[in-house]
């Protein structure tokens, strides 16, 4: 296979259709009042005080390695960090979690495994998992697949609000490493497993919840990002006002493996707009903090 050919969207997906997806609902979504489209979690007034924040996403196909490798317990873990990330990003106090397990036959043994590990990240973070669907829908998913989505649901004061507004050249974006992949970009992590196999821990490991990282930056950060889908750029475009922009320094911090086993395959640009590269949060501050790993500033 061409090394020009090691992209997210000869593997299928494309990050370009997913905003193109979102510019085209926007009138619709705005229509019915509410406000946050594209950013990582939807806002709506619970009442004069606090809003409540919300977001919903899936696994994708990290599922489909994961339970051939008996991982599907971190997938649930996946699950339920991701969608809790992204509430916090607001500011916000996670609350609950409801969970969407879909297949062609539902076979208990994973959904328990799934659940289980959902479960266990909702504990450690106060969350409830208050419930969900659990769907059988032959002829839509193959044989001995499965699909995993979520929905977390948060409150936060209207001037505890974290939004991106207050950003201004010169503010420094710090880095908080990730656990490795996380759950994005698989569907080209699965084509480069067929040219050459990888079985570090990096690769699997879930989702790293960043729950505490976001309560002790409160009062400081101007934004919060969740490193998933689009990379580093792309996640920061999403939370920064006007025609401000971030300049990364990439060589700030040092990559887990398994970038370094993709970046064999991948090329360079394609692996920063895709992939994590071993940051799964940063937050935009004025100053950072000693020990903080500063990884770009805002210009």
């Amino acid at each position: 296979m061409p090394a020009n050919e090691q992209s997210y969207a000869a593997a299928g997906v494309s990050l370009a259709v997913a905003d193109a997806v979102v510019e085209r609902l926007r009138a619709a979504v705005k229509s019915t009042g509410a406000k946050g489209l594209g950013a990582f979690a939807g806002l709506h007034p619970l009442d004069e005080r606090r809003l409540l924040a919300a977001s919903t996403d899936g696994v994708g196909t990290k599922l489909i390695l994961a339970r051939q490798r008996g991982r599907l317990a971190d997938c649930g873990r996946d699950l339920a960090a991701h969608c809790i990330n992204d509430v916090i990003t607001t500011g916000a106090t996670p609350l609950m979690l409801l969970d969407y397990v879909a297949a062609a036959e539902i076979d208990l043994d994973q959904v328990a495994e799934l659940v289980g590990g959902a479960a266990e990240v909702c504990r450690s973070a106060g969350v409830a998992l208050v419930g969900g669907e659990t769907a059988e829908l032959p002829g839509i998913y193959r044989d001995s697949e499965l699909d995993f989505a979520g929905t977390c649901i948060g409150v936060v004061e209207r001037d505890e609000l974290v939004d991106g507004s207050s950003i201004v050249a010169g503010d420094r974006v710090v880095g908080f490493a990730s656990a490795g992949v996380h759950a994005n970009g698989f569907t080209l992590v699965r084509r480069i497993l067929e040219l050459d196999d990888y079985d570090g821990p990096d690769l699997l490991a879930p989702t790293r919840l960043y729950l505490e990282t976001a309560r002790a930056l409160r009062g400081r950060a101007k934004a919060f990002v969740h490193v998933t889908g689009g990379g580093i750029p792309g996640n920061l475009g999403r939370v920064l006002p006007g025609s401000r922009r971030a300049e990364i320094d990439w060589e700030s911090w040092q990559r887990p493996p398994v970038f370094d086993w993709l970046g064999a395959h991948v090329p360079e640009a394609e692996l920063r707009r895709v992939f994590n590269l071993g940051i799964g949060w940063c937050a935009v501050v004025e100053e950072a903090a000693p020990g903080e790993t500063v990884i770009g500033r805002i210009a």
